[in-house]
């Protein structure tokens, strides 16, 4: 590697670095304004320096781990647990854990986000309803294939103090993924046994 190369390895690592710490603070996991907070912090102006989004994430789970060991661990799984009992409330429609909670990076700010199929969003709002869920419906911007983006219907509730986001789609989409907005491949999704061996698991 030459000198220049190497300057340059270093310079993305430091914006991931500073772009983590600044996620970590906002409770944010807008990876895009991270980064270019952290290049004006820099004072970086070429995009050319910008780390990709997996160098974010790697750099975040870092700073946890070091800054805020225990606690972090500890946030992570009162949020799993709650995802845990979520999927089994919630399993007349093929729950799956996506997200921070799944990945590890979850911290105080995050939300228990599952993907539901149902025939309808309808078919999920009456179910939250006939069990006395006061829930909000909106929607999730996800990213489908290259640029194609959709809007997809989603629900969400506090239960127990932890915020649950539910991101509806129809039966179809169980195999389909949308793409992961950190490495652009498709997401990631757990089943609630996926979901109860990690919190069995001590790492």
């Amino acid at each position: 590697m030459t000198r220049q190369a190497s300057r340059a390895q270093q310079l993305r690592q430091r914006i991931a670095q500073e772009a983590a710490r600044w996620l970590a603070a906002s409770g944010s996991r807008n990876f895009l304004q991270a980064k270019r907070k952290a290049a004006e912090q820099l004072g970086v102006s070429d995009a050319r320096h910008l780390p990709s989004n997996l160098e974010v994430e790697d750099a975040l789970a870092a700073y946890q781990q070091l800054f805020r060991g225990e606690r972090q661990a500890g946030e992570l799984r009162r949020l799993r647990v709650a995802a845990v009992e979520a999927i089994r409330f919630l399993s007349d429609f093929a729950p799956r854990l996506v997200g921070p909670v799944l990945e590890g990076t979850a911290d105080a700010f995050s939300e228990v986000n599952l993907h539901l199929f149902a025939d309808s969003v309808e078919e999920v709002g009456h179910f939250l309803r006939e069990r006395g869920i006061p829930a909000a419906l909106g929607d999730r911007r996800l990213r489908v294939a290259g640029e194609v983006y959709v809007n997809q219907p989603e629900y969400r509730f506090l239960a127990g103090g932890v915020p649950v986001a539910l991101t509806v789609f129809d039966h179809g989409a169980l195999r389909q993924a949308p793409l992961s907005p950190v490495d652009g491949r498709p997401m990631r999704r757990a089943s609630l046994a996926e979901v109860e061996r990690l919190l069995a698991s001590p790492g």
